[in-house]
């Protein structure tokens, strides 16, 4: 993969990022028909392609979802810019780096449970798209079903744009800052915060800190969406106006940009005589979104027995079949736990949906943190009708808890969920940080079993 313009930013760059991080205005919301201008009179009223569009600008739609889908899930947006996307030189295929996508057929399925230390540091001069890892996956680009799990490592701010025709990429950062800058407007995430980056949006990843690390689940199926409450009712989970939607800001730079497009798997390049970060006003509802994890409204149970997973649900992507998802995004935020009778961690478990598991801050309640045990930047991976549960030590301790109301706090964890099987690319299967002998966590657990006759 190249490394592109890529360059170490300065103190001083990163200084200049952050205070503009720092000070974005937001639009609220998820799945609203949103619009924004930066220049006032750039959008055109009453139609979306007028005869001239204000300002000399360009309109160009871009199209989430086929025209015909169903209102409720149809997803574009018009966008007015300086430059149309059409006015670009011929792509060429480019490395692909640790970057990889479905079919995964490499390895053959594991069945077994398996965990990674966090990624080792990065090579000086790597920017987000360079430190794209990926671990496995499942379904086929081509077809748009499954998704893919990424890691990413990074020390160095992207000179180059990035879209992904592929999917739709959700970034969860574990380690620092980032600056987000697309082609609808610019979004701020740290640790704890999650971006939603449409299909085929362009962007690029500018470092808020010497470093950063994290996860990111590409989704090719159907976009994320809020999930169905249920008897839950009107309000819970993830509320709709905690996400933030990016005000217009745009880029007139005239000059060679490099744009990569990940199509079909893998990486192509192109070098623009211009920025296409040059939208001016848009409106509709195929926008990047962030979302602040720690606003999760956590439903759980006031009685006995601990609550399914699924009750911890942020975003969901639908198939064919309802409430069988082709990937759902669930997070272990800030909770009490007041369960009478009740073993409180997670229960032990054989699932027909495969998870992965990833820690961004603290401990999570069901394993054992430290030095070779599930640490922030790591992660791990019960694939479909893999047994797992609390470890040994865990389940010791919850066992003799006494049940008082105990506040979950010191941790934050998040689960990618999916339909299907997990297969490994090779380079996880086989990589130095896969943590070896995880299957002894569950060792020693002993039997307590005590007939009555």
């Amino acid at each position: 993969m190249s490394d592109g313009a890529t360059a170490r930013g300065s103190a001083t760059e990163r200084e200049e990022a952050r205070k503009i991080a720092e000070g974005l205005e937001h639009l609220s919301g998820f799945g609203n028909e949103h619009s924004s201008e930066a220049v006032p009179g750039a959008l055109p009223v009453g139609r979306n392609s007028p005869q001239r569009a204000p300002l000399g600008l360009y309109a160009e739609q871009l199209s989430g979802s086929a025209f015909t889908e169903p209102r409720a899930v149809n997803r574009r947006s018009w966008l007015y810019r300086i430059r149309p996307s059409a006015a670009h030189p011929a792509f060429t295929r480019t490395g692909n780096g640790a970057l990889r996508s479905a079919p995964f057929t490499q390895t053959v399925p594991d069945p077994n449970r398996l965990r990674w230390n966090p990624l080792p540091d990065p090579a000086e001069g790597t920017d987000f798209l360079a430190g794209l890892w990926t671990l496995g996956g499942n379904g086929d680009v081509t077809q748009r079903t499954g998704m893919a799990v990424h890691l990413y490592h990074a020390n160095a701010s992207m000179r180059r744009v990035f879209s992904d025709a592929d999917g739709e990429l959700l970034i969860v950062p574990e380690r620092g800052g980032l600056l987000l800058r697309t082609e609808f407007g610019l979004l701020h995430l740290e640790p704890g915060h999650i971006a939603l980056i449409p299909r085929g949006v362009r962007f690029r990843v500018e470092l808020l800190d010497e470093t950063a690390r994290g996860y990111v689940c590409e989704n090719y199926g159907a976009p994320f969406q809020l999930p169905d409450l249920g008897p839950i009712g009107a309000n819970g989970l993830a509320n709709a106006r905690d996400f933030r939607a990016p005000v217009a800001a745009y880029e007139d730079v005239e000059g060679p940009v490099e744009v990569v497009n990940k199509y079909c798997g893998n990486l192509w390049t192109a070098t623009y005589d211009h920025s296409p970060l040059d939208v001016v006003a848009w409106h509709g509802n195929h926008v990047p979104y962030a979302y602040d994890l720690r606003r999760f409204n956590v439903m759980g149970t006031i009685s006995y027995d601990h609550p399914d997973p699924s009750i911890f649900t942020v975003l969901t992507s639908p198939s064919d079949t309802p409430g069988l998802a082709g990937v759902d995004f669930v997070v272990f935020a800030p909770r009490w736990l007041v369960g009478e009778d009740t073993f409180r961690p997670p229960y032990f478990h054989r699932n027909v949906m495969s998870e992965y598991m990833g820690l961004i801050e603290g401990a999570y309640d069901a394993k054992t943190a430290g030095e070779g045990g599930f640490v922030p930047g790591g992660g791990s991976l019960h694939t479909m009708m893999s047994a797992h549960g609390p470890d040994r030590e865990t389940f010791d301790r919850a066992s003799a808890a006494e049940l008082k109301p105990q506040k979950i706090d010191d941790g934050l964890a998040f689960m990618f969920e999916t339909r299907w099987p997990v297969s490994l690319t090779p380079q996880a299967a086989r990589a130095e940080h896969l943590q070896q002998g995880y299957d002894d966590v569950w060792q020693g657990l002993e039997r307590h079993f005590r007939p009555l006759h």
